[in-house]
């Protein structure tokens, strides 16, 4: 068995639900040995792992069921690395070749041997993963609230039952909700049975949402309290409880980005041109489009803060108001326009480690910070130094 991994340098591993089938590779590139891996059974998986040789790179693409995986994998003292899904497969297409299980490991195995990493991804570490689960669940209960509303006011419009509330899951809109579930009447006349069943059971529904909801509030509140990076999140205008959380668990290290701009482009903020041949100087100019393949969690967690920034109003509106008009064209436009200024903030005050603040003092060496010395240090409204004044000498006492 060590003869069959002597020379065994790198691999690729195609991950499945039950299986992976794993490609291995000498250090010229050849295909040194080829298995299959079976993940139901625990104990024989971490065996066959611990075959492997220690410290050799094990490729697999960052989609679905990677993550118990790669930790396994590095129990048994392997290096698995991630690749971006969509980058191998327009390399596939780009080589023609077939998807099989087995070619896909060989195209897999192929990517360490590349003289730069362009096809690696961040792996994040079991906490930021676990964080991750704890947002994403949150989100799919809200998705499901706002879906089990919206099968409410359907079943309303089906069956012409009319109110007056502004919110109908308010306080005064809840108690008529649970009126007509229990009386199965209301002002135009009964609802049928089973229009009445669909209601009760969308009622329960969304009140054990809510209730889930609040529950999960609750711990984030507590986390909050004990994470210093999620307090100081908190305090960018837009960014509340939630989105605090969302953003630290997506991003999970800053380091991993050189500047906002890399910040900016991972959460599909930053505009990418496609512009080709020599532009028409009658038409508006191509490209500039926002990128779809992106980090969408992150996308959708900026935007949600842009809208809270601009409520909030003083610069965050302004800006607002700048791009859009006053509020009146392309609103889309501007609330990405903040969300991307809101990606500076938090790509400052993360990697500083500082709290925000709605007035920054200026960077030294700038214009306005000079302005702002020269003021400080000069006679006020004149910008002259703050020297002593002295009595000019006469004439008379210089001839003596």
């Amino acid at each position: 068995m060590k003869d069959r991994y002597g020379s065994v340098a790198y691999g690729g591993m195609d991950v499945h639900y039950k299986f992976s089938n794993v490609t291995f590779r000498d250090a010229s590139g050849k295909v040194a040995v080829r298995e299959r891996v079976d993940h139901r059974d625990r104990e024989a998986l971490r065996e066959q792992l611990r075959r492997w040789p220690a410290g050799t790179p094990v490729v697999m693409e960052a989609s679905f069921g990677w993550g118990w995986l790669s930790q396994e994998m590095r129990s048994a003292g392997l290096e698995p690395q991630l690749s971006n899904c969509y980058k191998v497969e327009q390399m596939r297409k780009a080589r023609g070749m077939a998807k099989t299980n087995r070619k896909d490991a060989d195209l897999l195995s192929l990517l360490p041997a590349e003289t730069k990493p362009w096809w690696r991804v961040w792996l994040a570490p079991p906490a930021v993963r676990d964080r991750r689960e704890w947002l994403r669940y949150r989100m799919s209960l809200v998705a499901l609230q706002t879906q089990t509303k919206n099968r409410i006011h359907a079943c309303f419009h089906r069956q012409g039952i009319y109110h007056e509330y502004s919110d109908l899951f308010g306080s005064a809109g809840r108690q008529f909700l649970l009126q007509v579930c229990a009386t199965g009447r209301h002002a135009g006349g009964e609802v049928p049975p089973g229009a009445l069943a669909n209601l009760s059971g969308q009622v329960r529904l969304l009140f054990g949402l809510r209730s889930e909801l609040a529950r999960v509030a609750l711990a984030l509140r507590r986390e909050l309290k004990r994470d210093a990076l999620a307090q100081r999140l908190n305090g960018i205008p837009g960014f509340g409880l939630i989105l605090s959380h969302v953003v630290a668990a997506e991003v999970g290290r800053i380091e991993r980005f050189k500047n906002h701009r890399k910040l900016a482009s991972y959460a599909g903020l930053a505009p990418h041109p496609r512009d080709t041949g020599t532009q028409d100087a009658s038409r508006a100019p191509l490209g500039r489009h926002l990128a779809t393949h992106c980090q969408r969690t992150l996308k959708w967690a900026f935007i949600e803060a842009a809208h809270g920034a601009v409520r909030t109003g003083g610069r965050w509106r302004a800006l607002f108001d700048r791009v859009t008009g006053g509020g009146k064209k392309d609103r889309q436009r501007g609330y990405i326009k903040v969300a991307r200024e809101l990606v500076k903030v938090l790509y400052v005050i993360w990697d500083r480690g500082t709290t925000y603040q709605d007035d920054p003092p200026p960077r030294p060496g700038r214009r306005e910070a000079r302005s702002r010395g020269a003021l400080r240090d000069s006679r006020s409204g004149t910008g002259q130094p703050c020297h002593p004044m002295v009595p000019a000498a006469s004439g008379r006492e210089t001839s003596q």
